[in-house]
């Protein structure tokens, strides 16, 4: 029981019936009697009621029961003349849970009056707790509810999966209800109904967590599915009169797939009561099976099919937005590129933004490796890589410091200091966030160059022909004679949208970046993205956990934000600019 809360779910044991105990379970103060109660509970809860009413002026007792074998019907017992608001929201919101195909779900409030709620019940309920009157008394109010299992048919047949989808509608519902009453009826300082959820994390839930990092941190999928051998084949190529990119080599698997995947399903995640944590686990059990399932179809045709379920495809709208950038942004030749910076000075510059983030947080700690076997810059585990034989110029020095360590060292850090250890290691699908809060760190941070712009986009055009049957060749071609590329920009996009044998990870950076403009375009803010590794989708999970104190706001924040230009640019940018204007 949370001490800030004013109300009790109560669940009374019944043969058969564990699921409608698992929905008592997603209060964050709930009590389960067994079928023979100690004689002494009544007057216990007495006596417990006496003291929240007394502290929020009044206390609501929500007793939930299953219904009927053959019921489709949620009934809402209540005093309804002094709860309107509270019933009403509690009848709507029921109203809305989805119901299983072939089915329909209906919601009913019985008992119009203050006694009948408790004094009279049918035939087949048990024995009130409380007599209305002793309740009202001590400032109480008891609300029943009979739950349909809708969850399993009339022969008795579960859904697990349908039920899950249910629990989260059903445990939402719920507390908007309560809160409602809280809000009407108490002193309570509750902001949110989202802050009705669970207070603390089951050690279970953290063990969970604890073992599906490990899982996920035992091998790195990007430098997996990454060829050894690109540079080898990028001479050939170009040898050869940009003919016949032959035969990609990759990292010989450090894992064993098949093993990995028998561990995530040993996870009882489907006993996790917390509707929203169920919800990310179950989900990022999901994609990393699917990860593994790809590094086992590396160099098949079925590897670029199951990229497209992780990263989806090249809708209209974005392929119209990369068009827009390649014909309005043109590229800018290779002689104007002054290269000031390799690896080493590069590392050094690093250093620097290291220490900014120590100011924030001195116990940021983070390393650069410069590698031989690395042939992009890329941020893994909260570390920077660089390739041994890395060049850039300082426009493309101050961006990168941006992307890769003020949005991807970042966020890591950020992720770290949760209690969950999947906000540091991303939960599924982060990536489009990630690359979109990147790019768009690069535009504040005045960095965004035309080059780098119109790599992002050919990225996307050459995400649209992969999905149409390109060949290596073809897109090779429709880069540099159609879109202007230059050959080894051509070649290098081309060459990372082949890998795997059709890698679709790339379209997410300018995907990204429009689904974050729209994102704050209606009223979203950016920094509550940088508290951890997540997609969109899961904001509103996130903000319910940290209105829970499960989840925290981000500790280190990146230096673009004090640019005096920062708040101007970003206020074009959520007004929906055309993503070509970004440079």
């Amino acid at each position: 029981m949370e001490h800030d809360v004013p109300y009790l779910m109560v669940y009374r044991k019944r043969k058969k019936d564990k699921k409608t105990m698992r929905l008592a379970k997603t209060a964050a103060s709930y009590l389960i009697l067994g079928n023979d109660s100690e004689p002494g509970i009544v007057d216990f809860l007495g006596e417990l009621l006496k003291k929240m009413a007394k502290k929020f002026r009044s206390f609501l007792v929500l007793e939930i029961r299953e219904g009927a074998m053959d019921s489709m019907e949620f009934v809402i017992s209540g005093p309804y003349q002094k709860l309107p608001s509270t019933l009403d929201a509690l009848a709507e919101g029921l109203g809305k849970i989805e119901a299983r195909y072939g089915a329909e779900l209906s919601t009913r409030i019985s008992g119009a009056d203050d006694e009948a709620p408790v004094d009279d019940k049918a035939p087949d309920e048990p024995v009130p707790l409380f007599e209305a009157k002793n309740l009202r008394a001590i400032g109480g109010t008891w609300i029943g509810l009979e739950v349909p299992p809708a969850y399993r048919d009339g022969e008795g047949t579960e859904f697990p999966v349908y039920f899950r989808k249910f629990r989260t509608q059903f445990a939402e519902t719920v507390q908007q209800a309560l809160f409602e009453f809280i809000r009407v009826q108490t002193t309570s300082k509750i902001a949110s109904y989202h802050a009705l959820g669970k207070r603390q994390i089951h050690e279970e839930v953290l063990k969970i967590d604890k073992k599906i990092t490990e899982i996920q941190n035992s091998y790195s999928f990007l430098l997996l599915v990454a060829p050894i051998n690109i540079s080898e084949l990028k001479k050939r190529y170009f040898d050869n009169g940009f003919k016949n990119i032959g035969t990609y080599h990759y990292r010989l698997l450090p894992i064993d797939p098949d093993i990995l995947k028998r561990k995530l399903y040993n996870l009882d995640i489907h006993e996790i009561d917390d509707p929203a944590l169920a919800y990310i686990y179950d989900e990022k059990r999901e994609e990393i099976d699917h990860e593994l399932t790809m590094l086992k179809e590396r160099g098949s045709q079925n590897f670029f099919y199951s990229g497209i379920r992780m990263y989806g495809s090249v809708s209209e709208e974005l392929l119209e937005e990369a068009k827009a950038i390649l014909y309005k942004v043109s590229e800018e030749p290779a002689s104007s590129r002054q290269t000031v910076m390799n690896a080493q000075d590069f590392k050094s510059l690093a250093a620097k933004e290291f220490e900014y983030f120590r100011k924030m947080a001195p116990d940021y700690k983070s390393k650069v490796h410069i590698r031989k076997d690395v042939n992009i810059m890329m941020v893994a585990r909260g570390e920077l890589y660089l390739p041994a034989d890395y060049t850039l110029t300082a426009l493309e020095a101050r961006a990168l410091i941006q992307h890769e360590i003020g949005t991807h060292a970042l966020t890591h850090y950020n992720g770290t200091r949760q209690p969950l250890r999947q906000m540091a290691c991303g939960l599924a699908g982060y990536d489009a966030l990630q690359e979109g809060i990147a790019v768009l760190a690069e535009y504040l941070a005045d960095a965004l160059g035309a080059n780098r712009l119109r790599t992002l986009a050919g990225r996307v055009v050459a995400g649209d022909a992969l999905g149409k049957g390109a060949n290596f060749d073809e897109m090779f071609g429709l880069l540099h004679k159609d879109y202007s590329f230059s050959k080894e920009r051509s070649f290098d996009i081309t060459s990372r949208m082949f890998q795997g044998g059709g890698f679709l990870k790339d379209i997410v950076y300018l995907k990204g970046l429009l689904e974050l403009r729209q994102h704050l375009s209606e009223g979203g803010t950016l920094e509550p993205l940088l508290a951890g590794k997540f997609a969109l989708r899961h904001l509103a999970t996130v903000k319910d956990l940290t209105d829970r104190g499960l989840l925290y706001p981000p500790k280190i924040k990146p230096r673009y934000l004090l640019n005096e230009s920062c708040n101007q640019k970003l206020g074009y940018f959520k007004k929906g600019m055309p993503l070509y204007k970004m440079v």
